[in-house]
């Protein structure tokens, strides 16, 4: 049986990247899924690609409305949600000195509110489910630091799964954060980026960047039933970088 067979999920940032990975593993294992993500284009060929078990959602993961719309939508295709990923993020590396007061709020607003905002809006209906799995996507700088702003929200999104775990538990809902290194990403594999980061694997314990589908394993892992007595923790997958 297919580790995710009945589920129906609800993935955000899912039109590229790791988003798309996850989304891509989830139907393979037996999930309906809905994508949603700004960029409807990519969005819309994606889940033209993974077929009649996927539904894109174009959505502002920072505005209530859109959430709302969002848990409306996959309940009137698919029914009440079992999974949440909140994989919808940005980076910034400016330095404290060059980091405006609108480039901190934007940040915190993708980053961190709409990981709230996709908590709040999706535990009712997890609850009509009868249970649940929220993944938070953060980062390894929400373990150690790194850019201000970046690392900020990334140590709220470990804080709030571990207050939404408390909260959640009798309910069956299960809430954990998964905190990826770097990932082997298109962004960084042309150009000078790409010897860059390849320099930089030279001090990853294993030798390596991570390929997006060994967080999406993680993820499902989490999503699925075998993880049912984990909730509240921290779910590292970087190499052994934060190891030292």
């Amino acid at each position: 049986m297919a580790r995710l067979e009945g589920k129906v999920a609800i993935i955000t940032g899912a039109a590229q990247g790791m988003g798309a990975s996850h989304a891509r593993i989830f139907i393979a294992q037996g999930a309906q899924v809905v994508l949603t993500d700004l960029n409807e284009e990519k969005g819309q060929a994606l889940a033209s690609e993974l077929g009649s078990n996927a539904l894109f959602v174009q959505q502002d993961v920072t505005r209530e409305a859109d959430w709302v719309r969002v848990v409306r939508a996959t309940e009137d295709r698919f029914g009440p949600v079992d999974v949440l990923v909140n994989n919808a993020g940005i980076t910034m590396s400016k330095t404290l000195a060059e980091t405006s007061l609108d480039d901190y709020r934007r940040i915190l607003e993708i980053n961190q509110v709409s990981v709230f905002l996709g908590m709040k809006l999706v535990i009712p209906s997890m609850k009509k489910a009868g249970g649940g799995s929220i993944v938070n996507i953060s980062s390894i700088n929400g373990l150690v630091g790194g850019a201000i702003g970046y690392t900020d929200s990334k140590f709220a999104v470990r804080g709030m799964t571990k207050a939404a775990a408390l909260e959640c538990a009798a309910d069956g809902i299960r809430v954990n954060s998964v905190h990826p290194g770097v990932i082997e990403t298109p962004m960084i594999s042309q150009g000078d980026t790409k010897s860059a980061v390849d320099e930089f694997a030279k001090h990853i314990p294993i030798g390596r960047v991570a390929k997006s589908e060994e967080v999406s394993n993680l993820v499902l892992y989490l999503a699925s039933d075998e993880s049912s007595y984990s909730t509240g923790s921290e779910f590292v997958v970087d190499g052994g970088l934060t190891a030292r």
